[in-house]
């Protein structure tokens, strides 16, 4: 029997150790530019490329390491990329210069990307079909709470006893998500060992390529809005700098919660869950731009936020693992990318409306509209699925 907590089997909360650990390592560093900046001598732009190059490492590395490791046990494959990232956050720690810095940052990037995508494919294998997406959810969850207790004690410990103090607390971490991986998770019945022809192949179907638009789109309005939501706080709605951090906290909170309900509901129904998660999110968006103007609705609005962004994160990448079904580790992976070229290119997009005449007033009705070019790819593909189930069913009665 397998040992289970809550209902669910414990070696997902292995996974979710290591997502922890991950989502930490991600983000802390906006709270050090700081301090590794003047450590390593440079500026703080330089600095926070340290931020891009990870992005970049994700988006790259999680179709690319999946799809050269695609014969690989899914349990091995997990194992060696945590390792990766525990040998990238050791060279984090001990890197002697920028140039050092960056490539261990892009190393945990490629460790990063690759270990989402299979992960939530392996996750998806220790239950029930009908618990699937709460499987990928409570994974997800370790990101969730990286943002709440991670990243915030990660700052800490890096302002309190240096920057490299955090990377050495993150190596821990990792040593211990791979020890629990190894003891846990056991070896998935559905091995990956067609190789990268197979997983390629996935990559063929419209619906996976739909889903990865999904995402893009969906998700990008997120990071239109909320990469800039420090600004928005200070100089729109009038809160002090000092209460962004507890604001902050209570987007997280959003997060786990949005998670959570996320995965539950896509378990009952899988595109309706997509297509009202990403129309809610355009609404929350939406209130945003009417709620920047007063503190008490502005709260309640980052709240949403953080729920209507995490809700989307399971059905999404579930839509992707169904749609390639057989051959889904590549395919989850590139959804993996697409939520970070979402994040990318939403930054992007936010910073050329501040600097545009709409200005920071505008963000939240453009990242509505973003999210909505999401959801009218959702009901585009959820329309295809209604085409080609009638057709099927009449090949299959024929036959």
């Amino acid at each position: 029997m397998v040992p289970q907590y809550s209902g669910l089997p414990i070696a997902l909360y292995a996974l979710t150790a290591t997502a922890f650990g991950i989502g930490t390592t991600e983000f802390v560093i906006m709270g050090l530019l700081l301090e590794v900046g003047r450590d390593l001598e440079v500026s703080i732009s330089a600095a926070g490329l340290l931020i891009t190059g990870y992005a970049l490492g994700v988006v790259v590395g999680a179709p690319l390491l999946t799809a050269l490791t695609a014969g690989l046990p899914r349990k091995q494959l997990l194992l060696g990329l945590t390792a990766l990232f525990t040998f990238g956050n050791l060279c984090c720690a001990i890197a002697p210069d920028y140039w050092m810095l960056m490539s261990a940052r892009i190393m945990t990037a490629f460790a990063h990307g690759a270990f989402f995508g299979v992960g939530a494919v392996v996750a998806t294998s220790l239950v029930q079909k009908e618990k699937q997406a709460t499987a990928i959810a409570v994974m997800f969850t370790g990101a969730t709470l990286a943002n709440i207790l991670g990243v915030p004690l990660g700052t800490y410990i890096g302002q309190a006893f240096g920057w490299r103090a955090t990377f050495w607390a993150v190596t821990g971490i990792a040593i211990v998500a791979f020890i629990a991986t190894a003891l846990l998770v056991p070896e998935t019945k559905q091995e990956s060992r067609q190789g990268v022809r197979a997983e390629l192949g996935a990559l063929k179907r419209k619906q996976v390529w739909l889903g990865l638009a999904m995402t893009i789109l969906g998700y990008g309005g997120v990071f239109t809005a909320f990469t800039y939501i420090a600004p928005i706080l200070t100089r729109v709605t009038g809160f002090a700098e000092t209460s962004v951090g507890p604001l902050l906290i209570l987007f997280g909170a959003g997060l786990i919660l949005g998670n959570l309900v996320g995965g539950r509901l896509a378990d009952r129904r899988l595109m309706p869950t997509v297509v009202g998660s990403l129309g809610f999110l355009a609404i929350v968006l939406a209130f945003l731009s009417i709620a920047q103007h007063q503190t008490i609705l502005m709260a309640v609005a980052v709240f949403l936020l953080g729920a209507a962004a995490f809700g989307t994160v399971p059905p999404l990448q579930m839509r992707v693992l169904k749609s390639a079904e057989g051959a889904p580790s590549l395919a989850s992976a590139a959804n993996i990318a697409a939520f970070n070229v979402g994040n990318a290119g939403g930054a992007a997009l936010g910073g050329f409306v501040i600097e545009s005449f709409l200005g920071l007033h505008a963000l939240g009705w453009v990242a509505a509209l973003v999210t909505l070019s999401g959801l009218a790819v959702a009901l585009w593909s959820w329309r295809l699925d209604r085409l080609t189930r009638p057709a099927a069913a009449s090949c299959m009665a024929r036959t």
